[in-house]
């Protein structure tokens, strides 16, 4: 059974930045795609960025593309997201989230969640 644990959601004036990160505790082996998805009331969960434990391999949202960025630290099991230029579009609950093989873009089933961390980005 795979945790998700996101930290460093927050409070930020548009154009600027916050690190979100997502601790994975769980397995230590394997294929794994951790990506970053993100909602707001009343709207659809959004992929964000995604990117395959083995190989990196990165994926993003033509809305973020160019703003933000998903990295690993596989020694520690964690995933960050790295998001810059922050526009009050962006505010949104993220979640991190998993599942087993490559990813290939930001589709199919992720079977496991964090709890989220809400961003508010004012203008």
């Amino acid at each position: 059974q795979v945790q998700l644990q996101e930290s460093g959601g927050g409070s930020v004036q548009s154009g600027g930045s916050l690190r979100l990160s997502c601790a994975a505790s769980g397995y230590t082996y394997g294929s794994y795609c951790m990506a970053w998805f993100r909602q707001t009331p009343g709207r659809e969960r959004e992929g964000v960025a995604a990117i395959s434990r083995r190989g990196g391999m990165a994926y993003y949202a033509d809305s973020v593309l160019g703003r933000f960025v998903i990295s690993q630290d596989t020694s520690k099991n964690t995933v960050s997201l790295q998001m810059n230029a922050l526009k009050p579009e962006d505010t949104a609950n993220y979640y991190c989230a998993a599942r087993v093989g490559y990813c290939y873009g930001l589709g199919g089933f992720f079977p496991y969640w964090g709890q989220g961390t809400q961003v508010t980005v004012s203008s």
